[in-house]
């Protein structure tokens, strides 16, 4: 408000430009319409009702069982994972991405696509324009699947509708489908930097998932609505809404959010259960810029005894970021929360640990820009197994890690005290 007083002639463009979230017209993506699956694989554990119930009023579809779920934490296992899906895949391959840059990886996926593209597979790659802004103006990579029949969209494109197209708001969900039945998704992006054929140790640190069963509809759901908004397609893709039977014995509910999302369902989730846990809340996050809200419900939850982590890479590669971070992990640090720095290459995985209850793992960012902006998908995932995973995994975090926060120098602690102000928009 002070900007639009004091500097009109820039804020005022720049305001349209940037837009807000959750406003309807005839350019924003309109909210979705979800739906269940079969209704007998609808079934909760006892302990995650609270948690059901505020994410059905919502309007989030609940959750289901017969999944199966696994995590991956391996760059070179999660590259082998996707070449292997792209080759198996029947009818259809569908891979919607925030980061897509034209590397040694990138390279072997588009030409595996290509192929099965030639082959009479469906293939659609979504790619968000600001994360994949050189892929979006060089497009001449892209000629040759094109040419075999795939698909290459570019979610909000700027250059069409430059005061419409709200380029704050990006599509920063990850995810990969095959023949609309098997799903690769959760932090890594399309890139080198994040998988590969062979292990490197500058690689960033992230994580995948496997899912294949009933959740995976809705994915399904999501990926085709965004397509379609993207390119402006009005076919309707056909998805089967009956379970593809029993793929495992995980119960895992999908849940969306974003500026296509009625209400904000994730952050009011992620409240809810921070209040209600009773033994432990580890997070891994590689931006921690939240909220007064979350932040006090940490804060309480430390005071009630509770066992609360922030697993975080020391140095993240937004400096700018970093700054706007600090005083909030300050903050966590005085009132005794483990804030746990990771001291390897930059930690850009998300998920959180509740209790024993399940684990969170997707695509958001415990900051304002993910929980508020961005649109993005997540899945609370109920089983013994995968939350022993997630936990082994992290404690491997801890493993090369540095506990605590350093005094900052005055002139450091009033640059971070001033980026606090732009808090919302990092």
């Amino acid at each position: 408000m002070l900007a639009i007083v004091f500097m009109p002639f820039i804020t005022v463009p720049l305001y349209f430009l940037i837009g807000i979230r959750k406003r309807d017209n005839k350019y924003t993506k309109a909210t979705i319409q979800l739906h269940d699956v079969h209704e007998k694989n609808i079934h909760l554990p006892l302990n995650s009702n609270a948690l059901s119930r505020i994410l059905e009023k919502n309007g989030i579809p609940s959750a289901t069982k017969n999944n199966h779920y696994e995590l991956i934490t391996k760059d070179t296992e999660a590259y082998a994972r996707l070449m292997e899906e792209i080759e198996k895949a029947t009818v259809s391959i569908e891979l919607g991405t925030y980061v897509f840059s034209y590397d040694v990886t990138t390279k072997k996926i588009l030409e595996a696509l290509t192929k099965r593209a030639s082959e009479g597979i469906q293939v659609r790659l979504l790619l968000d324009v600001v994360g994949s802004l050189k892929s979006y103006i060089w497009q001449k990579n892209f000629q040759s699947l094109r040419d075999a029949g795939g698909e290459v969209g570019f979610f909000i494109p700027m250059m069409s509708r430059p005061f419409q197209s709200y380029i704050n708001l990006r599509n920063h969900r990850k995810i990969y489908l095959f023949d609309r039945k098997r799903l690769l998704s959760g932090g890594m992006n399309l890139s080198d930097e994040y998988l590969g054929e062979e292990h490197s140790t500058k690689r960033w640190n992230d994580i995948l998932y496997y899912l294949e069963g009933p959740a995976v509809f809705g994915f399904s759901q999501i990926f085709h609505n965004d397509w379609n908004y993207a390119t402006g397609s009005t076919v309707q893709t056909q998805l089967p809404l009956e379970p593809v039977g029993s793929a495992g014995k995980s119960t895992v509910q999908v849940v969306p959010s974003g500026p296509d999302i009625p209400t904000d369902a994730l952050y009011e989730a992620l409240l809810n259960t921070i209040y209600a846990c009773k033994k432990r809340i580890w997070i891994v996050t590689p931006y921690f810029v939240p909220d007064d809200n979350i932040m006090q419900a940490l804060i309480i939850a430390k005071h009630k005894g509770i066992d609360v982590k922030l697993i975080t890479p020391k140095h993240s590669d937004h400096l700018i970021a970093d700054l706007g971070r600090s005083p909030y992990m300050r903050e966590l640090d005085a009132v005794g929360v483990d804030v746990v720095l990771y001291e390897g290459e930059m930690l850009h995985a998300k998920a959180i640990l509740f209790d024993d209850l399940g684990g969170m793992i997707g695509s958001v960012n415990l900051d304002n820009r993910s929980l508020f902006l961005n649109y993005e998908i997540v899945t609370f995932a109920y089983s013994a197994q995968l939350i022993e995973n997630i936990e082994s995994w992290m404690q491997d975090l801890m493993k090369n890690s540095t506990k605590g926060m350093k005094q900052p120098t005055k002139l450091r602690e009033a640059v971070e005290n001033m980026m606090k102000v732009f808090a919302p928009l990092l």
